[in-house]
């Protein structure tokens, strides 16, 4: 990948390796553009998690390059950092806490924090700032993750298993709000989750992380072809996502001598 795509690119990750005594994530590629949405699949123990967390130096990698914005992320995390938001599914920090005693701490940090954008996402998802973190639902402690993140100006969305457990109108709400966010084209958004359904009807571009390995990283339509070889003869429609997932992870099942 040359220096003008990685310029042009909001996230370009080459040849992230992390390695486990029992787990190796090896030379994981992709890029994202602005106004796109990817969704990053593979099962349970793919390396999914294991992705995100080693791009944001959560964890150390081994080997790896980064780059968000064009820049060298281990290079320039402090500044980087301001320009990305952060959304896991499932965390409950602050739990007692009222939602403006959090953002009091969280405005803080940001320099380019924007008060009336804040208010302007309050009022669009329906989040009062009285309530405790613990007594907002699965689909509002996401918006209200949002509602931070793009509150200080973030142009780069890393969501990981953001609509797990919600309901099935919380989760179309929230993938028409992420169809919004990279309406505007200057952010893009990496959505990493096993309900691949999702992204049959939000994502740009898919990533198949499988056994710690990229096996295929393109737009989706590209995506989706590449995978004609497993239709079958009785198959009325082409392959969804999450077929695809079943046939590839079902082929190497079968070849397991029990």
């Amino acid at each position: 990948m040359n220096e003008e795509n990685i310029r042009n690119n909001l996230l370009t990750v080459k040849n992230l390796t992390k390695s486990y005594p029992d787990f190796l994530l090896k030379d994981v590629s992709f890029a994202l553009r602005p106004g796109r949405i990817m969704g990053l699949i593979g099962k349970n123990g793919a390396g999914k998690s294991t992705t995100l967390k080693a791009m944001l130096n959560m964890i150390q990698p081994d080997g790896d390059s980064v780059y968000i914005l064009g820049l060298d992320f281990y290079q320039n995390e402090k500044k980087l950092k301001q320009q990305i938001g952060v959304v896991f599914g499932g965390i409950d920090f602050y739990p007692m806490k009222s939602l403006s005693s959090i953002t009091d701490v969280t405005r803080r940090f940001y320099p380019s924090w924007d008060e009336k954008r804040y208010e302007h996402y309050l009022s669009l998802f329906s989040l009062d700032e009285k309530k405790k973190y613990k007594e907002l639902s699965n689909g509002m402690k996401v918006k209200y993750l949002l509602a931070v993140a793009l509150s200080h100006n973030a142009r780069l969305l890393i969501l990981d298993e953001p609509t797990s457990g919600l309901d099935p109108v919380s989760r179309d709400e929230l993938l028409h709000i992420f169809r919004k966010i990279v309406a505007e084209e200057k952010r893009g958004i990496l959505f990493s989750t096993h309900i691949t359904s999702d992204l049959d009807r939000c994502a740009d571009d898919i990533t198949y992380i499988r056994n710690g390995s990229v096996l295929k990283s393109a737009d989706k339509e590209t995506f989706l072809h590449s995978f004609s070889h497993l239709q079958a003869n009785e198959d009325s429609a082409p392959l969804t996502l999450e077929e695809i997932m079943l046939r590839t992870e079902r082929r190497s099942f079968d070849e397991i001598t029990l």
